[in-house]
């Protein structure tokens, strides 16, 4: 198990919910968090269920077709709870692609290296003005706290990578 199953187990522990109520739940209030696309978690819903972390019912409403609808169980409630204290006690290892880059920007001329970096620059404000937008989650201090961790670490890169154009410039 893995962080998403945490984060699926954990918005199955408010309520029970059916896919599209999951998958639209990520997509409006975690999406700068995480990037599961639907058919991971459908995926991972599977293997939850059989794990017997889940239990899945189908229902339905007048004419549509049936949905399944996802609820906890409690082996899944004692599996997030296990998965969350792992989560909170360990240390991320983030590897960041551009730092291959960085490797062999001595290929490059000053200028080429600094346009390209001024260019990862702007993307990085961009999402950095991005995640300033983000409205407060009243419900859950803890998205609010993970939109903050975003947040800092990547205003701490963009704080370094400003100190880098600016040493490459003095070149």
């Amino acid at each position: 198990m893995d962080e998403r199953a945490l984060l699926l187990l954990g918005i199955l522990k408010s309520q029970s919910l059916h896919g599209y109520q999951i998958n639209e739940f990520i997509d409006k209030n975690l999406s700068r968090i995480t990037s599961m696309k639907k058919a991971t978690a459908y995926a991972i819903l599977d293997k939850l269920k059989e794990a017997g972390l889940i239990s899945v019912r189908e229902d339905q409403e007048g004419n549509r077709p049936p949905r399944k609808v996802y609820s906890i169980t409690p082996e899944g409630d004692r599996e997030f709870h296990g998965l969350l204290r792992d989560n909170l006690s360990e240390q991320d290892h983030m590897p960041f692609k551009g730092d291959i880059g960085l490797m062999f920007l001595d290929h490059l001329t000053n200028e080429e290296t600094i346009d390209c970096l001024m260019r990862r620059l702007n993307g990085l404000t961009e999402q950095i003005e991005d995640l300033q937008k983000t409205p407060k989650h009243s419900f859950s201090r803890g998205i609010d706290l993970s939109i903050e961790h975003h947040l800092v670490c990547k205003q701490a890169e963009r704080t370094w990578l400003l100190s880098i154009i600016e040493d490459l410039k003095v070149r």
